[in-house]
């Protein structure tokens, strides 16, 4: 079973990209995401092992590299999904950027954090961190008081989500045809939020509006862990809904309400009932927080194989 590293557990730790490479080899991972903390300097070490044919890149997390003046890597520097003309143009130039690098790299897909849907008002703030202090208040996702408030997010969400998913839909339009070409997969991820766009709904919205290989999901088990611990999904019944045009998956645990990219193991996430993403088809990629130690990720990389080695073994 192949399961790839996210480069940004171990990106700052490094100057150069051959010693990167050769710490998560060492650990017993297969193959790479190169991260959104991937630096130029990084990635020509980076390059050079891939042409040795020493590593593989499966994956690449947009926006990367870190894109020139910006002070540090960060998913959402600009929104592809925002309302803002200019912040979607921007977006738009930096994920081809991406596309660019991550096609020269050899990788599969490209990792998106496409938007959300901000929910604030002038007469009173909502979002998640709001939700998250209700959950906390109340002490159970159940209580009639919390539902009311996650049902008010749910309302004021709707409300806001057209324009977002029209705006959205435009600049697919332009893009779909570039990773079409370079034959790579746009991966859509979804986030711990429930300003997320898009959400689980929306996804398979879109891909009935874009029935291309180009446009896919991503299935980001600790996010998804904190929206069931939200209570915006049921998790694995959502994982199961969207797999058949799900092309890969963050591996990290999750503890609530919203404790994620711990190692997989030391979380609230059964992985046994997500066993179905052992298929090679799906994109395998372990995403831990850069302070768990490596000894602790190596035996998380031999948990999740034997947890899922018996999806993959025929019987006897």
């Amino acid at each position: 079973m192949r399961i790839a590293l996210s480069t940004n557990w171990n990106a700052a730790r490094h100057e150069t990209g051959e010693p990167l490479v050769d710490e998560i080899l060492g650990m017993g991972f297969d193959a790479l995401e190169l991260g959104y903390h991937m630096t130029e300097e990084l990635a020509v070490g980076v390059r050079r092992k891939v042409e040795s044919g020493a590593v593989v890149v499966d994956s690449v997390h947009a926006f990367c590299p870190v894109p020139e003046g910006a002070p540090h890597g960060y998913p959402e520097l600009y929104l592809l999904a925002s309302q803002d003309d200019d912040e979607r143009a921007m977006a738009s130039i930096l994920l081809r950027r991406t596309l660019a690098f991550g096609a020269s790299m050899g990788a599969r897909a490209v990792v998106l954090h496409a938007g959300r849907v901000f929910l604030n008002a002038w007469f009173g703030n909502l979002h998640t961190g709001t939700l998250v202090d209700a959950l906390e208040n109340e002490g159970s996702v159940d209580a009639p008081a919390y539902q009311r408030m996650l049902a008010k997010a749910r309302r004021r969400r709707t409300a806001r989500v057209r324009k977002c998913f029209d705006r959205f839909c435009l600049t697919l339009d332009a893009l779909l045809p570039e990773f079409e070409k370079a034959g790579l997969a746009l991966c859509l991820e979804n986030l711990p939020s429930v300003e997320a766009f898009p959400d689980e709904g929306e996804m398979a919205m879109l891909k009935q509006r874009f029935d291309t290989p180009a446009l896919a999901y991503w299935h980001d088990m600790g996010h998804g862990q904190v929206r069931a611990n939200l209570g915006l999904i049921r998790h694995a019944e959502a994982a199961q809904t969207l797999l058949p045009f799900t092309r890969g998956i963050h591996i990290h645990d999750a503890l609530p309400p919203t404790h994620d990219h711990l190692p997989p193991g030391e979380g609230a996430i059964d992985f046994a009932a997500f066993n179905f993403y052992a298929a090679d088809a799906v994109l395998k990629v372990f995403e831990p927080a850069p302070q768990v130690k490596q000894a602790d990720l190596a035996e998380a990389l031999r948990f999740v194989r034997r947890t899922w080695a018996q999806a993959t073994t025929p019987a006897s």
